[in-house]
């Protein structure tokens, strides 16, 4: 199934976004990106793409979305503030698995200093693969749902 799927990164991560767009781009995919450029030398701040792609992802412009810093743990942390997102840090094939299976992970993050640039690509693969286990784990996600319902009402109350 071909996805539009967004990828971002900051600085610490542009070599290993290229490197993941292009093996994307052999695909039926097609890939969205908001990245750092391969060439730019300007350090920049981890949220702003992270913000980018989780909200285009969150509207709907997105199926799926790749972030890149040099944890990953920054873009994890910003995407999950965007309703309907599921971002998690991986960094072996138990844990991609996982994430697709249990979660239905929508957007994978990866650490550029922490995962070697193959496997990487190789985790983003077996991301695509995996399917979503349904059943009680869709249960959980529809809880999850809720309490963001229940997050955004008592934010909108306090503003």
């Amino acid at each position: 199934m071909a996805h539009t799927i967004g990828i971002g990164c900051d600085h610490a991560g542009k070599e290993l976004k290229q490197l993941i767009s292009e093996m994307l781009k052999l695909t039926t995919n097609t890939v969205v990106d908001y990245g750092v450029a391969a060439d730019s030398k300007t350090s920049v701040d981890y949220p702003d793409y992270a913000a980018a792609v989780a909200a285009d992802l969150s509207n709907g412009k997105l199926d799926l979305g790749i972030l890149v810093c040099g944890t990953g743990i920054g873009m994890q942390i910003t995407a999950n503030k965007f309703a309907g997102v599921r971002a998690a840090v991986v960094w072996d094939e138990l844990s991609t698995k996982m994430a697709k299976e249990h979660n239905d992970v929508n957007i994978l993050c990866l650490g550029s200093r922490t995962t070697n640039h193959l496997r990487a690509c190789d985790l983003v693969k077996l991301w695509l693969e995996s399917p979503f286990g349904g059943s009680r784990h869709q249960m959980r996600l529809n809880k999850i749902r809720e309490i963001e319902k229940k997050v955004a009402a008592l934010t909108a109350a306090h503003n």
